[in-house]
């Protein structure tokens, strides 16, 4: 029988998040292994199961954490930390912080995103390819911001035709170096792997269409904010299409961008929101994550000039 533990948050004068409340109130729980428990549905905050190690609780709030007996499925074997936004017995939206591989790879192998929802949700390593279970598209490593993981079969199979069709409208926000001349536009051509570099991707007239949608949202000495929407998705895209266009990520060192300002440790780039049709029901899915921390620091860099 699984063992339950409740405390009343007390003493908080502001809110705080739920993995740290879990992780400072349980002896033996680290950090890591609270956003399991969190993510696997064991924590409930007022009678609500909440499966965001992000949410932040308040004063008053009751927690009860559901210790399962069968611990082993929730331990700290793998490395790799993610806020679930949205989940249901077909999908999982992920909200991936900067510096987690999405899958197993060479050199990576215990701290991948997928490995750690496999460790909470074995059935998922059965969903389509055993290497990288569930995988609908992908996110650099040093890219934060959101994905969706499919659960079954049938759901895998429809959102891979929804990428396909351009069907999932996924959306970023860069940070490029300059300033862009027009408030909107299209960046079309095909991406490829580099002939000088075989590590990285480039412009070259035997790769594949691609093809990214851009909006300034803000200009700024040395710089511009922009929303970037992809209509195709190949390696590095967004990357190589405004290193093409001379106005690099800022913080992309491998594609000629400068070092960023100070806090800044990898390139200006936030996968921001995710639309698309749930597979299933039919119904839309609309999700939205705020730039995390160290983006919004060096945002904020550029606007004070």
């Amino acid at each position: 029988m699984n063992r339950k533990i409740a405390w009343t948050l007390r003493n908080a004068d502001e809110p705080v998040r739920l993995d740290v409340a879990v992780a400072g109130e349980l002896d033996g729980v680290n950090r890591s292994l609270a956003r399991r428990l969190i993510e696997g549905g064991f924590v409930s905050v007022t009678g609500k199961t909440c499966r965001r190690g992000s949410s932040r609780i308040t004063c008053g709030d009751v927690v009860v954490v559901e210790i399962p007996d069968d611990s082993g499925r929730v331990d700290d074997s793998t490395k790799a930390e993610f806020d679930v936004v949205l989940e249901d017995e077909h999908l999982i939206v992920v909200d991936k912080p900067a510096g987690v591989t999405v899958h197993p790879g060479p050199g990576h192998r215990g701290d991948t995103l997928i490995e750690a929802l496999v460790a909470t949700r074995p059935e998922l390593a059965a969903v389509g390819d055993p290497e990288r279970p569930g995988v609908v598209h992908r996110l650099d490593k040093d890219t934060s911001g959101l994905l969706v993981v499919a659960k079954t079969d049938a759901a895998l199979s429809h959102l891979v035709d929804a990428i396909k069709a351009r069907a999932i409208v996924r959306t970023y926000k860069a940070l490029v170096a300059g300033q862009f001349n027009s408030d909107q536009g299209v960046i079309d051509a095909p991406i490829g792997r580099d002939p000088a570099n075989r590590t990285r991707q480039a412009v070259v007239t035997s790769g594949k269409p691609a093809r990214t949608r851009y909006r300034l949202l803000k200009r700024m000495p040395g710089a511009s904010f922009l929303e970037v929407v992809l209509e195709t998705g190949r390696m590095h895209q967004i990357r190589v299409h405004m290193a093409a266009v001379k106005h690099p990520v800022i913080g992309d060192r491998t594609y000629g961008a400068k070092p960023g300002p100070p806090g800044l440790e990898r390139q200006f780039l936030h996968a921001t929101r995710l639309r698309f049709e749930h597979p299933l029901t039919g119904k839309t899915v609309d999700v939205k994550s705020p730039l995390p921390d160290d983006l919004s620091e060096a945002l904020a860099h550029y606007e004070s000039g």
